[in-house]
């Protein structure tokens, strides 16, 4: 499957004349607020897990980043600089790190910002990520000795402090009041208390439909100029609204009608239209561009058996998944990728044999056969609501049945698919074995911030692989002592994972984003709602 007819009807819509629609779930309460202090989103899926820490959907991210603020932000070219700190201090050859928070920070509720909510905060995030809990299995205690001030004393230097405490996610490291951040990580707040820019506005939520944000006006910014996620915060809109809209066709008339302001993830397809379309811009936030991932269930039969995914990643084009990911367009796409972001530090050409074009369909039905199949069901969930995804889940059922897989195609929307990846039950018992996603460009940096790379078992991402080889080398990258060092790790890691297939690599895609041409202001890197304004 070379191109996404799924999204012909959708061009075609797209394409005739602008006619005036009325969108029910638009409709607004009465308010005081001005139309044009009101941003109207159109994201990527519904905000169906609404704590930072249990999902890492990008979609909670956008949420997150309105409602909590974080220590430290990540700036243009990704280093990272103090956002609710003040400073810090390194004593002790490395082995005492203290900070300082800004003045003025406070809750939503009014209650100010705390070290001790620090504290809590960074111990519930990092019970679920890797970065997170590479900090903890360093620490011998943490502290708040007074109200501004929190310190971390180690029991070995750790050089990516600042990164970890910068961590953009999914998850994000955010600060949430202690008496929420010190419950059970692994259950979600019941409150959505932050100290960010915006707040959650519970009253005007609709469930598949409609996402307020109001504006915080306690909110103290920094000083400087916004990048990513670094910066001052400063706020130009009274609310957010996000308007979620599954269908493409639908999106792209309310944009060109101007009924919303800013599509974030319009599929490639219908670029041409929208550049054409009067009064809308076209332009690239995520620079960096994504990374497709077909994620296993390493638990349950078949994929719990190695050489049955070898078949699977013998299989796979790169070319098949990215060309109805991004288009035709080769300038959208990048294959023969591996494990890391191409052209950053840690990219590497180590095992991509195992990736190039062109695949041998046949070599890889005699392995699979090899290898023990059974003829097992295989439950491949897909996103209905997101066209990219949607995309992927087509390709990635026209591989396994072509394979000589028995397929169940699990299609919903992204949320379900989201709450659905984090059962271990077997797939007939409500569980799954595959499903695909993707990651921004950021996030797949090197082995620490990578997700999906983790493989330590059930502490591992979802679909919960376990290989000692893996996790070796990544424990061999985080004491490495020098770039070189890194990279050639870096290198051995990706082979060692593509030959146990903790994942399934699809390839490098960029998509671009539009929004109204009275919209400026955009804040490159990520999506946030700070910065832009209408003018």
């Amino acid at each position: 499957m070379l191109r996404r007819d799924l999204l012909r009807g959708a061009a075609l819509a797209a394409s005739l004349p602008a006619i005036p629609v009325t969108l029910p779930r638009l409709a607004r309460p009465a308010i005081a607020a001005s139309a044009a202090r009101v941003l109207k989103f159109v994201p990527q899926a519904d905000v169906t897990v609404t704590d930072p820490v249990m999902t890492t959907a990008y979609i909670t991210r956008h949420h997150a980043l309105m409602v909590w603020d974080q220590l430290y932000g990540l700036d243009d070219r990704l280093v990272p600089q103090p956002q609710m700190v003040e400073g810090h201090a390194v004593e002790e050859d490395g082995l005492r790190w203290t900070f300082r928070l800004r003045e003025g920070l406070r809750f939503h509720d009014g209650e100010p910002v705390r070290g001790r909510d620090c504290i809590a905060s960074i111990k519930r995030w990092a019970a679920r990520d890797t970065l997170g809990q590479a900090l903890l299995a360093r620490t011998a205690e943490m502290a708040a000795p007074e109200d501004r001030v929190f310190t971390i004393r180690l029991t070995k230097p750790y050089g990516l402090m600042l990164e970890t405490l910068a961590k953009i996610g999914p998850p994000a490291l955010v600060i949430m009041p202690e008496r929420l951040a010190s419950g059970d990580p692994f259950k979600p707040i019941t409150e959505l208390v932050g100290s960010g820019p915006y707040r959650w506005k519970a009253d005007e939520r609709v469930v598949g439909a409609r996402v307020v944000y109001e504006r915080n006006p306690d909110y103290v910014p920094r000083q400087g100029r916004p990048e990513h996620a670094a910066g001052p915060k400063v706020v130009h809109f009274d609310r957010v609204e996000y308007a979620v809209m599954p269908d493409p066709g639908t999106a792209a008339s309310a944009l060109s009608n101007g009924e919303v302001d800013w599509w974030e993830n319009p599929p490639n397809d219908l670029l041409p239209v929208l550049k054409s379309a009067r009064g809308v811009a076209v332009d690239r936030v995520v620079t960096n561009g994504g990374l497709g991932t077909g994620v296993f269930n390493h638990l349950h039969p078949p994929f719990d058996n190695p050489a049955i995914r070898r078949a699977v990643l013998m299989a796979s084009s790169q070319a098949d998944f990215m060309t109805a990911a991004a288009g035709t367009d080769p300038k959208m796409m990048g294959i023969d990728v591996g494990l890391f972001t191409p052209d950053t530090a840690m990219a590497s050409t180590e095992g991509l044999e195992l990736v190039r074009e062109p695949r041998d369909l046949e070599a890889a039905r005699k392995a699979l056969k090899e290898a023990g199949y059974k003829g097992e069901k295989v439950v491949l969930m897909s996103a209905s609501d997101n066209p990219l995804l949607a995309a992927l889940g087509e390709v990635g059922r026209d591989l396994l049945t072509k394979l000589g897989m028995e397929v169940d195609f699990v299609v919903a929307d992204w949320g379900t698919v989201v709450q659905r990846r984090a059962s271990k039950a077997p797939p007939s018992q409500g569980g799954w074995n595959m499903f695909h996603t993707t990651w921004n460009g950021v996030d797949m940096l090197n082995p620490m911030v990578e997700q999906t790379l983790r493989a330590n078992g059930d502490k591992a991402w979802f679909g919960w692989p376990s290989s000692q080889r893996v996790e070796d080398l990544r424990a061999a990258w985080l004491e490495a002592p020098d770039l070189p060092s890194q990279q050639k790790i870096a290198g051995q890691l990706q082979r060692a994972a593509l030959e146990d297939v903790v994942y399934l690599p699809t390839g490098q895609y960029f998509q671009d984003s539009a929004w109204r041409s009275d919209i400026r202001d955009v804040v490159k890197g990520t999506f946030v709602f700070w910065g832009v304004r209408r003018g």
